[in-house]
Formats: structure tokens, C-alpha cells, sequence
């Protein structure tokens, strides 16, 4: 299903987030550290007018899980809300700059095996801006349109010999993107298919444990 990036898009992406059933914070694990991602809702690259989410590559000097796929995002500041923490991980990372008003919602929050709980906040950049990523923290940016995530085949979950739970992974350019990033954009594509569908047991690989 190709998604226009309009006002109605917008509009009906905002309805669907709305109408999601986010699971309360109290539910989640509370010795976890606080962190938040962006994905941020912009015009396609290949092609003008359908609305894709921005992915970004992690540069490869970083400390923590470097060079790997990651939505825009990070560790939350002392007194910082999930909201406030995207907002400016995004702006850090790729220069966008985007308010309160351009939210619209949160998906359930993602135990991580590093020790974070990740909060997913859905925003859209009402043009199609320039980004200037930040070449300490993202190595690349990339534009993944809304049908790509919608794919039937575009997920896929497999078992590891360190966990009972399955390890869910997203194709994108040939290669697997994992858990927690493949986790929280498969919970966003079942949200725009008004589906309340539960992503914390989703396994992350044994790379990323640490």
C-alpha cells in the first residue's frame, strides 16, 4: 500500500497511533535505563510524494553497538521525558529539528539485553527536509518507505540455540536488521494495520546482548 506523504497520511497515522493500546510504563521492567527512539516520517527519496521512516547506520567508532542499523535516538537525560529525548536525539544526530506538535504517539516501550528500556515516539517532519547527520554518530541515513516495512515478506523470525524466544529480523538492502530496531518497526507496521501487537519477547541477536 503506497502511503502519500500528505496531510491525510499524516492525519491517519496520527488516528492509528491514537487508537493503539500502549501498554503502561508500570508494566515495564523499572531497573532498566531510561532511552527513547524517533521514527521520524519523511518524503521518500526514490519516490517524491510516498512517506518512508528515516534508519540510520551507527558510525563505527562509536562505544556501544557500533556500526549497527538504529532508529534516531538514545539514553534519556536526568528529568528528560521520552518525548523530549527523541526530539533532541534527532536533532543531535541529523540536524532535524521538530517540536511537540509534530508527535504523534508512542509505541510500547522495549527491554534491550544492554540494560535499556526503549520508548518508540512517532513523528512527522511536515516537509521533506535536508539533514546534516552527525558524522561522530551516524555513519549514513536512509529513507525506508512505508510499503517496504509492510511487505508480507519483509520480516522474518528465527530460533537461536541461547533463547526460547525467536529472534525477529527485517531485510533492508540485503542485509538483516535485527532487534531491538527490526522489534520496534514491526510493532509501527502492525500499528498502521490497527493491530495492537506485543514486541517485548521478540529476541534480539547475541551480538547485540551487550
Amino acid at each position: 500500500m503506497v502511503r502519500p506523504f500528505d496531510k491525510a497520511t499524516r492525519r491517519d497515522i496520527a488516528e492509528r497511533c491514537a487508537a493503539f493500546a500502549r501498554l503502561p510504563a508500570a508494566e515495564s521492567a523499572p531497573a532498566l535505563k531510561r532511552a527513547a527512539v524517533a521514527i521520524a516520517l519523511v518524503g521518500a527519496d526514490d519516490a517524491p510524494g510516498r512517506t518512508a521512516l528515516l534508519l540510520t547506520l551507527r558510525a563505527a567508532d562509536l562505544r556501544a553497538h557500533r556500526g549497527q542499523w538504529a532508529l534516531p535516538g538514545g539514553r534519556c537525560d536526568e528529568g528528560e521525558t521520552s518525548i523530549e529525548a527523541s526530539l533532541r536525539e534527532l536533532h543531535e544526530e541529523l540536524g532535524l529539528e521538530l517540536g511537540a506538535n509534530d508527535v504523534l504517539g508512542q509505541l510500547d516501550d522495549y527491554p534491550t539485553r544492554s540494560g535499556y528500556l526503549i520508548t518508540p515516539v512517532v513523528v512527522w517532519a511536515a516537509t521533506s527536509p535536508a539533514m546534516s547527520p552527525n558524522p561522530a554518530e551516524v555513519a549514513s541515513v536512509h529513507r525506508i518507505a512505508l510499503e517496504d516495512i509492510e511487505r508480507p515478506e519483509a520480516f522474518d523470525f528465527v530460533a537461536i540455540p541461547e533463547s526460547a524466544r525467536r529472534v525477529i529480523r527485517f531485510r533492508h538492502a540485503g542485509q538483516f536488521i535485527h532487534a531491538p530496531t527490526a522489534a520496534l518497526i514491526y510493532q509501527f507496521r502492525e500499528v498502521l494495520a490497527g493491530r495492537d501487537t506485543r514486541v517485548a519477547d521478540l529476541e534480539q541477536p547475541v551480538f547485540a546482548w551487550k
